[in-house]
């Protein structure tokens, strides 16, 4: 069964960092792209950062500079390190596959920046 596992969001000032933890189970998204994906109220989902199978990665223009997306296949974990973290970066932050698969959606873990 598949599954994705978000963890370590919480509550933080702006200009702080959190670093996000997703654990999937089965070496198949080993070599699959993962997109950490966001979505806040009254937002529409965003997709804010993707890494490849060869670790290439990209991001949405809103986070560029500030977060880094990585993997380690070996834990079967993908991260997202989030530096200078902003009022508006306050969401449900789900990792999946990118494109997404709809019925692999997890709980999520939630990230609030405020003061």
């Amino acid at each position: 069964q598949v599954q994705f596992v978000e963890s370590a969001g919480g509550l933080e000032q702006p200009g702080g960092s959190l670093r996000l933890s997703c654990a999937y189970s089965g070496r198949f998204f080993r070599a699959y792209p993962m997109g950490w994906y966001r979505w806040a109220p009254g937002k529409q989902r965003e997709l804010v950062a993707r890494i490849a199978g060869d670790m290439s990665a990209n991001y949405a223009d809103s986070v560029k500079g500030r977060f880094t997306i990585s993997r380690d296949n070996t834990k079967n974990t993908v991260f997202l390190q989030m530096n200078s973290l902003k009022q508006e970066d306050t969401a449900v932050y789900y990792c999946n596959t990118e494109p997404p698969e709809a019925r692999w959606w997890g709980q999520g873990t939630q990230v609030t920046v405020s003061s």
